[in-house]
């Protein structure tokens, strides 16, 4: 029988992008967009999770008190599993088993839940900041249908650049909270799908928030969010020529 999990995060392009990957990868998946959403569903569910797998940074419950409320509802069978686009410091993932750092494998977290994991766990993705992390691209592309695919970059560029629109709305108000908040969040889901570009620069952005040149960095992302958009066009021409797929047959 697969292994049942809750993904909760409160970021809909990462929780879209963990069910996905998950379902291909053959567990069977279930989403909370908080964690007290979370904690209401498991009240009342008929069958629960051998794995909660829950950001760390969300409005609400989260941390070692959301840990705890899972316990309390899951019991000790199920796996507590952490995980963030920045390593935690201040001990809120201390009462999971263990924790995981965006962006992440399916092979990383089935280590994880087979207890082949200490600490925090990181995904190398090289010296050099690209457009496209390929390998992680490669990986969701055999996990998904190619109009799938599609929806699914189409969905991180078009989240990115929402997130950047409150930014600029941010900045505007000298909000330097609200801006580091979204370019944490455009971080985390940039990462999951290898959008390594904008993930650097989302990294970038919310380790200096509102500086001198915040103006600058805001327009080099859009820029990046092109040459994604480029990348992923160059990459679906290649897969077409190389299946002998015409555009319109894709």
């Amino acid at each position: 029988m697969p292994v049942q999990v809750l993904v909760v995060d409160d970021d809909a392009l990462s929780r879209e992008v963990l069910a996905l990957l998950l379902y291909g990868a053959g567990y069977t998946v279930e989403t909370a967009d908080s964690g007290d959403a979370a904690l209401l569903h498991l009240q009342t569910a008929q069958l629960l999770p051998q794995v909660v797998l829950t950001d760390l940074q969300m409005p609400g419950t989260t941390g070692n008190e959301l840990a705890a409320g899972l316990r309390g509802l899951c019991g000790p069978a199920t796996m507590l599993l952490a995980m963030s686009a920045t390593a935690p410091d201040d001990g809120s993932g201390r009462e999971f088993d263990g924790f995981l750092l965006k962006p992440f494998t399916m092979e990383t977290f089935t280590a994880a839940i087979a207890g082949k994991t200490a600490g925090a766990v990181k995904e190398p993705n090289g010296a050099a900041a690209t457009v496209l992390d390929e390998v992680i691209y490669s990986k969701i592309a055999g996990s998904l249908r190619r109009p799938q695919l599609k929806q699914l970059y189409a969905l991180c560029i078009a989240d990115a650049e929402g997130r950047l629109a409150t930014m600029r709305q941010a900045a505007s108000a000298n909000d330097d909270a609200a801006y580091k908040r979204e370019a944490h969040a455009i971080k985390g889901g940039c990462g999951m799908v290898g959008a390594l570009e904008l993930q650097t620069l989302a990294t970038s952005m919310e380790e200096r928030g509102l500086s001198d040149d915040h103006v600058a960095s805001l327009k080099e992302f859009v820029v990046a969010c092109e040459r994604l958009r480029g990348m992923l066009i160059a990459l679906e021409i290649i897969h077409d020529r190389a299946s002998g797929v015409s555009g319109e047959d894709a």
